[in-house]
C-alpha cells in the first residue's frame, strides 16, 4: 500500500495538489487559531459563502474564480470588521452582509451558462486541477498574508484576549478587526481551492479547534494546528488517489476523526485531574 501511495508522488498533478494543499492548510491553521481565540467562527463560515458570490461573478466574466472570491471576501471582511468590532454587534453585521451576498451569488449562478463542472469546482474544490500559475499566486498570497499577520500578531493576540485593556492602551479594536477579517478572507480563499467553498469551514476551524483542545500555551496550539492541517491535507490527497474518492471527503473525515479523538483525550485528562 505504501509503495502505491509513493508512486503517486511522481505525477505532476499530485505534486501540485500537495503543494497547494500544504500552503492553504498551513495558512488556514495559523489564521484559524486566531479565529478560535477571537470566537469569530461564524465570520469565517460566512466569508466562505460570501466568496461564492465573487467566484460565480468571476465565472460570468470568464476570469479566475479565485480572484473574484478574494475580492468580494476581502471587501465583506472589511465591512464586517468595520461594522462589528464588538461581540454583541458582530453577529448582526455578519448576518446582514451574508444575506445580501448570498442573494447576489444565487443571481450570478442563475445567469451562468458555462460548463457545470466549473460551478461544481467552486463549491467542492478541485485540488487536482491546480496549475503551476495558481500555485505561484497562492505562494505570494500566503507569504504576504503571513508576513502581514506577523507584524501585528502580538497586538492582535492582546486585543483578542483583553479587548478592554488593549483599547485603554491605545490599540484600535476596529482597526485590528478590519485587518484580521481581511486576512481571514485571504485564508478562506486559499482553503477553498483545496476543499471548496462548502467545506472550507473544516480547514479553517478543524485543525485550530483540535489544537486548542490539547495545547496548554499559545505557541503549542499554533504549531499543533499547522501540523494537524498538513497531515490531514496530505493524507487526504494521497488516500483520494488510492481510492478515487474526493479528497475533500477524506480531508474532512480525517479532521473529524482527529477532533473526536482529541475530545476523548481531553475528557479523560480532565477526569483524571478531577
Amino acid at each position: 500500500m505504501l509503495e502505491i501511495l509513493t508512486s503517486y508522488l511522481t505525477y505532476d498533478f499530485v505534486q501540485h495538489a500537495l503543494i497547494a494543499g500544504s500552503l492553504a492548510g498551513a495558512l488556514s491553521a495559523v489564521i484559524g487559531y486566531f479565529v478560535v481565540i477571537r470566537r469569530t467562527s461564524f465570520a469565517a463560515h460566512a466569508l466562505a459563502h460570501i466568496g461564492f458570490t465573487g467566484a460565480t461573478g468571476a465565472a460570468l466574466l470568464a476570469i479566475s474564480p479565485m480572484f473574484g472570491m478574494l475580492g468580494i471576501s476581502a471587501l465583506a471582511g472589511a465591512l464586517m470588521g468595520a461594522f462589528g468590532n464588538r461581540i454583541e454587534q458582530r453577529d448582526i453585521a455578519i448576518g446582514m452582509v451574508l444575506s445580501i451576498a448570498l442573494g447576489v451569488g444565487l443571481l450570478f449562478l442563475a445567469l451562468y451558462r458555462g460548463f457545470s463542472g466549473q460551478a461544481s469546482a467552486i463549491l467542492f474544490g478541485n485540488i487536482f486541477g491546480v496549475s503551476s500559475a495558481a500555485i505561484s499566486q497562492m505562494i505570494w498570497l500566503a507569504a504576504g498574508t503571513l508576513i502581514g499577520l506577523l507584524l501585528f500578531s502580538r497586538r492582535l493576540f492582546f486585543a483578542s484576549i483583553q479587548p478592554d485593556l488593549a483599547e485603554a492602551r491605545g490599540i484600535s479594536l476596529a482597526g485590528m478587526s478590519i485587518a484580521f477579517m481581511v486576512i481571514v478572507a485571504i485564508a478562506v480563499t486559499l482553503a477553498s481551492q483545496v476543499v471548496g467553498i462548502l467545506l472550507v469551514f473544516a480547514l479553517i476551524i478543524g485543525p485550530a479547534g483540535i489544537a486548542a483542545r490539547l495545547a496548554r500555551t499559545f505557541w503549542q496550539g499554533m504549531i499543533a494546528s499547522v501540523c494537524i492541517a498538513l497531515v490531514a491535507v496530505s493524507a487526504g490527497i494521497l488516500i483520494a488517489c488510492a481510492t478515487s474518492l474526493p479528497p475533500s471527503f477524506w480531508i474532512t473525515a480525517i479532521l473529524f476523526a482527529l477532533y473526536a479523538a482529541s475530545e476523548l483525550v481531553a475528557r479523560c485528562t480532565h477526569g483524571r485531574i478531577a
